[in-house]
């Protein structure tokens, strides 16, 4: 009968122990919304990235990015001049809206339209020409990463993701990047 008894107790008091509810932090208490800023886009693309999310529950949010390019030099980053990019993300953490995430997005981007067209003529007579236009398209695409929140409510996120032009002609980028590591605030 001892063991009997002996068994219950341990039993019950595992069964209390395990539920248990996990401690909520600080920055996850009351804390909905976040600012942040791109810091790889402001120091190695001249752009100057900042969002918006606003977070609905503890597996997701919505927000949008706003980014600025300033670059003049004919460089690798100079096509993008801006883009205004609305997203929404699910988290697969057990904590409030941090860890691993997928991100839906669509973009409404402006880049630079370098194409240059070469061409011989009736007479032999080698000849380009430089089209730098300005265009305007909307993307849809998909994205991953990860979030990681202080205890004072700084956030830190690695993202990165492709999405594809919808509509365009020929000389239209057919893909658009999103990426970043950015640096940010709860409150």
């Amino acid at each position: 009968m001892k063991k009997i008894t002996l068994f219950l107790l341990l039993f019950t008091s595992a069964i209390s122990i395990a539920q248990e509810k996990e401690e909520q932090h600080p920055q996850d208490i009351n804390k909905k919304h976040e600012v942040k800023l791109n810091v790889l886009g402001a120091l190695a693309f001249e752009w100057i990235d900042v969002s918006y999310e606003y977070l609905i529950n503890d597996e997701s949010s919505f927000g949008v990015g706003v980014l600025v390019g300033f670059d003049k030099n004919e460089d690798v980053d100079e096509y993008r001049k801006f883009s205004l990019t609305p997203f929404y993300r699910r988290y697969f953490s057990s904590k409030f809206a941090r860890g691993f995430f997928v991100e839906g997005f669509g973009m409404l981007h402006s880049y630079k339209n370098n194409n240059y067209d070469y061409y011989i003529d009736g007479y032999g007579n080698y000849n380009s020409s430089y089209n730098g236009d300005t265009k305007t398209e909307f993307a849809v695409g998909i994205s991953v990463g990860g979030k990681f929140i202080s205890k004072k409510g700084f956030t830190t996120e690695i993202y990165l993701g492709l999405g594809r032009n919808l509509g365009g002609d020929n000389s239209s980028l057919e893909a658009v990047g999103r990426g970043g590591i950015s640096l940010g605030y709860r409150f």
